[in-house]
């Protein structure tokens, strides 16, 4: 994975535990992007993090600065805390952009539904969408005023904000999801249960998989009570998956080339084929017919529910 330089512009706290990082070229031009798009940021300690590109001056094609959001997330594995403690002069190593959550092409109109800080991704969609005369509207969901960021600057008449201390919980996407008009496309931001909740309103509503799009904002958790398991592959080796590690990392630490991305279980990239065992599925881009099936798992985030996995790599 490429990485290049840049500088830290400016850093500000636009909102609780959210701060907003612009970044300004380093040795060279900015590559340009697209809207929804994100980029890699590399930690002191090795580690990647990445984080969704919100606009920046220059526009998208030739941009002058990359704009980000990062909320601070205390019980996280320290990206966010390196990230709150950048000062502007400061530099950071970080990929080209990259999308895997890319607008469609249609003329279709879109629903843009935010979770906290997933605005992010959604602040350059909608503007992409104003851009193209296309009609849009959005649903931007935090737990109190002091939470909400970057949402603010878009046209109020388009946002509809939901406060979950104010509405008394969090927000029923049911009713704007069906009242959505023909052809509509759904893009979601969020957490986990924000992402399951709208694709499940969305597909009793009869929205095509075509017109559904999500990203998960958020790595999957260890859960309690995780086991060990074995993963076993078509050459005929065996690996040990242990609780807190995941079977993409295992397998490539053991010299296993495999394909892929956001390691979030949202991008279906390393989709693998399972021959045995039973998967215990933790992603949120297969469909419930392919989970009940048994025979796909998404390899970056998802685990065994037995003892043994045999998989088609």
């Amino acid at each position: 994975m490429g990485f290049f330089e840049v500088n830290v512009q400016s850093c500000q706290l636009v909102a609780e535990a959210t701060r907003e990082v612009v970044l300004a070229p380093g040795a060279g031009p900015l590559p340009g992007w697209t809207p929804g798009a994100h980029v890699d940021v590399q930690l002191p300690d090795g580690g990647v993090r990445s984080y969704s590109l919100i606009d920046g001056a220059g526009g998208w094609t030739a941009p002058g600065t990359y704009r980000l959001g990062v909320r601070l997330e205390t019980g996280g594995t320290g990206g966010s805390r390196h990230m709150h403690a950048l000062q502007p002069g400061d530099r950071l190593r970080v990929s080209a952009p990259k999308n895997g959550f890319p607008l469609d092409t249609s003329s279709a109109p879109a629903l843009l539904v935010a979770g906290g800080i997933g605005i992010t991704p959604l602040v350059s969609m909608a503007a992409a969408l104003t851009a193209q005369g296309r009609d849009w509207r959005m649903i931007h969901a935090a737990r109190h005023s002091g939470a909400v960021a970057f949402s603010g600057a878009l046209p109020a008449d388009r946002v509809t904000l939901h406060l979950d201390d104010v509405a008394g919980g969090p927000a029923d996407l049911g009713p704007a999801i069906r009242a959505a008009a023909p052809g509509t496309h759904l893009y979601v931001c969020g957490p986990r249960p924000m992402i399951d909740a709208a694709r499940a309103h969305a597909e009793a509503a009869g929205f095509t998989p075509d017109r559904i799009h999500f990203e998960l904002f958020e790595a999957a958790a260890p859960q309690g009570g995780d086991q060990p398991f074995e993963v076993e592959i078509n050459d005929g080796r065996v690996f040990t998956v242990p609780p807190g590690q995941t079977i993409v990392q295992v397998l490539e630490a053991g010299g296993v080339d495999l394909m892929h991305d956001c390691l979030r279980g949202d991008c279906g990239i390393c989709r693998t084929d399972v021959r045995s065992g039973t998967p215990d599925h933790r992603d949120v881009v297969l469909s419930q017919a392919e989970r009940a099936s048994g025979k796909v798992m998404q390899i970056c985030v998802s685990r065994a529910k037995g003892a043994r996995l045999v998989l088609d790599l």
